[in-house]
């Protein structure tokens, strides 16, 4: 069913745009690889920030919805063939986060912003609460947001919105802004990177598809005179906590260096008082891997009870509560809690078991490996057409 109100307000609704499955697919790469927003109590995962972090494969996604959307939006409103995507973006708005009545375009320099599309990744009162979408003027007026949802309006006076305090959870969104600004089109810019990084990187480069984080300060929350690392808190919100991969020699009495640059380095996770004996590259290596486990847990689950303990035996190795493996890392945990919510995903019942999170590492790195592949595939072509768009990899290999 499609949706479209009157023409003067010009806003078109689209319910169950997005599947079920490509709404936790972004969901699981946001809460792997999001920073701090551009505004309180708001996170952010852009395409440009995937590619910087090397994490470009992770764009792949993203390609049908932009390019459906856009020709959605040429054809509801008439403009075929006279737009440029301007931004895309995964934007999640935590307990707080709220925004008063403006228009998309109500500053100087978002003068060039023409539409404006919000895909909604999950569900009012059943993910957060709060967080309602506001019309000034018109009708619908309201919008509860629904996973798979879809909104487009014009991107001017004529659809002032607002949106509602978050008061529990966290609203999950993709958001597509639109211009006939060919200066404003994203696809140069995203263009631009993957060129670097075609350049840059070699064929037999080691690890060359696992994540790099970015600054530090990227990932900060401040809240006062403390706040969290977004890394440790969702790793810890979901139960697990950083170690050391250093053999013992982690010291967490030493105040030398800055503790949250043992982030970019080698360690390994742990739940209770078991260590997984997996070393993962960096924090970001790891967040990736427990946010896949929980993306696709009832898969795991059901695979390691159908095919044994084997294929996703776990070592791990326990270890003693005074051990000083655990890094100590500077985090207002119930700070975290508050503003992230207390679990991420549905299934947050799942029993945990480390056969599970075995298998997990091992389908993590199926699913990068594929995507990584189609990237390296794609790319040249990319660069070669000026755009980004899908193209099925088998075909250029014809």
């Amino acid at each position: 069913m499609v949706t479209m109100a009157s023409a003067e307000h010009h806003r078109l609704l689209l319910p169950q745009f997005l599947s079920s499955d490509l709404c936790k697919e972004l969901e699981f790469i946001h809460r792997s690889c999001g920073t701090v927003g551009y505004r309180p109590n708001v996170f952010s995962t852009t395409l440009s920030h995937l590619i910087a972090t090397n994490c470009a494969h992770l764009i792949l996604p993203f390609l049908s919805i932009r390019e459906s959307l856009k020709e959605k939006v040429e054809e509801s409103f008439g403009c075929e063939f006279e737009l440029f995507i301007e931004f895309t973006g995964l934007i999640s708005w935590c307990k707080g986060a709220y925004i008063g009545w403006h228009s998309d375009d109500n500053r100087s320099y978002l003068k060039q912003r023409d539409f404006t599309a919000v895909c909604y990744l999950n569900s009012h009162g059943k993910d957060f609460k709060g967080g309602i979408f506001h019309f000034k003027d018109g009708e619908p007026s309201s919008l509860a947001p629904v996973a798979g949802d879809v909104v487009i309006y014009t991107a001017d006076n004529r659809n002032i919105h607002s949106v509602d305090e978050v008061i529990d959870g966290e609203r999950l969104t993709l958001t597509l802004w639109f211009t006939r600004d060919s200066a404003h089109d994203e696809d140069a810019k995203l263009i631009t990177l993957l060129s670097r990084l075609l350049l840059t990187r070699e064929d037999d480069e080691r690890n060359s598809n696992l994540p790099l984080p970015a600054s530090d300060n990227m990932y900060w929350f401040s809240h006062g005179d403390s706040g969290f690392d977004i890394r440790c808190a969702r790793l810890q919100i979901l139960g697990f906590s950083f170690y050391s991969s250093s053999d013992g020699k982690y010291d967490a009495s030493d105040t030398s260096q800055d503790p949250l640059e043992l982030l970019v380095k080698p360690l390994r996770i742990g739940r209770g008082n078991e260590i997984f004996e997996k070393e993962f590259i960096n924090s970001l290596h790891a967040l990736q891997v427990v946010q896949f486990y929980y993306w696709k847990a009832p898969g795991l689950i059901s695979e390691t009870r159908e095919t044994g303990t084997a294929m996703g035996s776990a070592q791990h190795s326990q270890i003693e509560k005074s051990s000083n493996l655990e890094l100590v890392l500077p985090c207002n945990h119930k700070l975290a809690e508050t503003v992230l919510g207390l679990m991420s995903y549905d299934d947050s019942n799942l029993s945990f078991n480390w056969n599970d999170c075995a298998l997990a590492v091992s389908r993590w790195e199926d699913y990068i490996r594929r995507l990584y592949g189609d990237l390296s595939i794609l790319m040249p072509y990319w660069v070669a057409q000026q755009a980004v768009f899908f193209v099925d990899p088998a075909e250029l290999k014809k």
